[in-house]
């Protein structure tokens, strides 16, 4: 049975955990500073999805896939319950997670991302991410090049070569599982979080520049998590924990009784 990898922040304490979740294409190393600031308070633990980071990499991918990966990984680590807070694709499975195993969740934290279907939108990335050759780069540099004629933003490119590593061969090679993430990509983008109820408690962390969360879509959250508040942090888009860290975090803090 493969266990998620984690770090965790603030083991000593006794507070219930709260565990968190990357998007699609990141990794826990991206809300560092986020888990050493909330480890003063709680125990945090900063997850690597299956096939991302350095979890282990699958064939399978589903929304259920990632819900029963945290039931295990709370299991392992003897958590009874916890808060989960997941950035979207980690909304996506932590949302799945509440509805399959409510009584494994204090309180949940959605992250730019709604449980609705959404029309498959990173193919561009996908496709700069299949043309790099690892055996004709030798340098970040070469990767970004490539990257570059694909993806006119800076920051979703330095985004990407995070996942960077050297393999055992003193090859360049992504940390993520490209091959799954691309032949399963409409599998988890494409379908909503399948349909059922959480009634604990639930926030929605929306960012003021991102047209994840609509307002249209407050309806269709309020189904599925009828005590849900949505909250717009303001001056951040999707990556809404790196674009306006003080305020996401206060948001967060607020929310677990922690301010």
């Amino acid at each position: 049975m493969e266990i998620l990898n984690s770090k965790i922040f603030g083991e000593e304490s006794t507070a219930t955990p709260l565990l968190v979740f990357h998007g699609l294409f990141g990794m826990l190393d991206n809300w560092g500073s986020f888990g050493k600031d909330l480890g003063e308070y709680l125990p945090v633990h900063l997850i690597d999805l299956r096939n991302h980071g350095r979890s282990f990499h699958s064939d399978d991918m589903s929304h259920d896939d990632l819900a029963d990966d945290i039931v295990r990984y709370m299991d392992y680590y003897g958590i009874q319950k916890a808060h989960v807070l997941g950035h979207s694709l980690g909304g996506k499975a932590v949302m799945q997670f509440a509805i399959k195993y409510p009584e494994r969740v204090e309180k949940l934290i959605v992250v730019d991302i709604s449980p609705k279907a959404y029309p498959p939108h990173h193919q561009g990335i996908i496709k700069a991410l299949e043309t790099v050759d690892f055996n004709t780069v030798s340098s970040r540099n070469d990767v970004e090049a490539v990257l570059n004629q694909y993806i006119p933003e800076k920051s979703t490119i330095q985004f990407l070569t995070k996942n960077l590593y050297w393999d055992d061969n003193k090859k360049l090679n992504w940390r993520f599982n490209l091959k799954t993430l691309a032949e399963k990509y409409t599998e988890f983008v494409s379908n909503a979080v399948k349909f059922g109820v959480f009634n604990g408690e639930a926030l929605f962390i929306a960012g003021s520049k991102s047209n994840y969360i609509l307002p249209q879509d407050e309806f269709g959250i309020k189904q599925q998590f009828p005590k849900a508040k949505i909250v717009t942090v303001q001056n951040a888009g999707h990556w809404v924990q790196a674009e306006n860290p003080i305020d996401f975090a206060n948001v967060v803090k607020d929310f677990l009784g922690l301010n």
